[in-house]
């Protein structure tokens, strides 16, 4: 049988079984009379449809089963079918949540770290840590691999809290060096929005007691949900007076760009890469970018380009008022280990961008 004739049959057999359950539900609710007294049934009605739902009888009836309780909470009377789909999309997401936890007991994530500098001096003016997993079958996992699975998860607070630590343990390793260059670390709304959030922060600077709390910066991402600005407001401002900064990432691509800004009081905006990538060759790309940069300026915020793949980027950046940028084109993010060679190649080397 062809795949979509198949489809097209499944759907009349569908539709004709759900004809059937709604006379059954109508001919059960009907009213009756018994000794002149008016008497009534409810019903509750679960249902799911093989081939769709493809599991074995006795997961077919324990699926319809899970339907006629969710008809029973929406009120009885009712049918529901059961969602497969959505059924295999919770599944996976536990699957993957266990193995992402699983994963951080087992110790196999790290830091990497991308540098930012000042295109107009050459100096180097932070790192900003990334998170990578070292995934024992499937080698180095970017964070997108990950993060999507517990964003709304505790494992999230946890990891963030991790990340903090972490980073701030690499500075002072750094420090022992002779390196001394900010770090920045990136927070989602949810972490900031956590209760413990401040609590769980100075108990990591306690406990790292030679490092300066203004050598760090947090990057919010502003392509998140912030559910709770005011909240959010009011973290930064006590972080603030430790000597913590803040950047707004991945701006122009978020939810309410105009509204974060006024309300955040943040130090640094950060243009999302999508836009800097493609503006040399992308008008509207380059308008935003310019915008912006003027932007920026108008609130009083220091604005970083994220993107910079060539040197043409970093000239056109230079002619519009950017001088700080981070991308490919001035380092991808590498290990802890790398960085002291980087930034003496780096410091040794010529200027980025020749004048």
């Amino acid at each position: 049988m062809k795949p979509n004739l198949f489809v097209y049959k499944s759907q009349i057999l569908t539709q004709g079984a759900t004809e059937i359950l709604q006379r059954i539900l109508s001919s059960i609710t009907e009213i009756f009379i018994i000794e002149n007294k008016r008497l009534s049934i409810t019903v509750s009605i679960g249902v799911t449809f093989f081939p769709q739902d493809n599991s074995y009888p006795d997961i077919l009836i324990r699926h319809a089963d899970q339907a006629m309780y969710r008809a029973k909470e929406q009120g009885k009377n009712c049918i529901h079918e059961f969602d497969f789909e959505n059924d295999v999309a919770i599944k996976l997401q536990y699957r993957e949540l266990e193995y992402i936890s699983n994963g951080f007991n087992n110790n196999e994530f790290l830091l990497f770290y991308q540098p930012k500098i000042n295109m107009e001096t050459n100096d180097i003016i932070g790192l900003e840590a990334l998170i990578r997993w070292q995934h024992p079958t499937e080698g180095l996992l970017s964070p997108f691999r990950f993060l999507p699975y517990i964003e709304e998860e505790p494992l999230a607070i946890e990891l963030g809290k991790w990340v903090i630590d972490q980073a701030i343990k690499q500075h002072n390793e750094w420090r022992r060096l002779g390196i001394v260059i900010p770090i920045s670390v990136n927070v989602s709304p949810l972490q900031l929005q956590h209760e413990d959030f401040i609590k769980q922060l100075n108990e990591i600077l306690f406990l790292n007691t030679s490092f300066q709390a203004g050598q760090l910066e947090f990057e919010i991402l502003e392509s998140s949900i912030i559910k709770d600005t005011q909240h959010i407001a009011e973290v930064i401002s006590q972080c603030k007076q430790l000597g913590i900064r803040f950047s707004l990432d991945d701006f122009g691509t978020g939810y309410s760009s105009l509204s974060y800004l006024r309300k955040l009081k943040t130090d640094i905006i950060k243009i999302d890469q999508s836009f800097v990538i493609d503006m040399l060759d992308d008008m509207d790309d380059q308008a935003i970018v310019k915008s912006v940069i003027e932007l920026s300026k108008t609130f009083g915020r220091s604005v970083i380009a994220e993107g910079v793949e060539t040197q043409e980027h970093g000239r056109q950046l230079l002619k519009m008022g950017c001088q700080l940028a981070q991308g490919f084109g001035i380092a991808r993010p590498m290990p802890a280990s790398s960085i002291p060679e980087w930034i003496n190649l780096w410091n040794t080397s010529p200027p980025w961008i020749c004048k």
